[in-house]
């Protein structure tokens, strides 16, 4: 089993920036293996979740168009956690974000992905 818990969420400003973090826990054995690949969701009122951006094993990224050249998706691996640098927010960027962690392939497919987390609200005001 692993957990997942986001953090970082709140309220800024378009134009703003915000720091998302997601910190894994488990048995060791379990986290390497499932936190090989690791992404970033949000889902915002009334609308179905999205993938935003994911990370591979070897350090491979992928994003959404929406949020390509805003926003960086990296992970620290000795610390288990997964991080999310959003830059220039915007309104549309108001959502429910998730992190999600798998052992198969990657990608910005929920059904990738085993684990998933609470969430952490984001709200952009214009």
């Amino acid at each position: 089993q692993v957990q997942l818990v986001e953090s970082g969420g709140g309220s800024v400003q378009a134009g703003g920036s915000l720091r998302l973090s997601c910190a894994a826990s488990g048995y060791i054995y379990s986290i390497g293996r499932y936190t090989r690949n690791m992404g970033w969701f949000r889902q915002a009122p009334g609308k179905e979740r999205e993938g935003v951006a994911a990370i591979a094993s070897d350090g491979s990224t992928s994003y959404a168009d929406s949020v390509k050249g805003r926003f960086t998706i990296s992970k620290d691996n000795a610390k288990n956690t997964l991080y999310l640098q959003m830059n220039s927010l915007k309104p549309e960027d108001s959502a429910m974000y998730y992190c999600a962690a798998g052992p198969g392939t990657w990608g910005l497919d929920e059904y990738r992905y085993n684990y998933w987390g609470q969430g952490t609200q984001v709200t952009v005001s214009s």
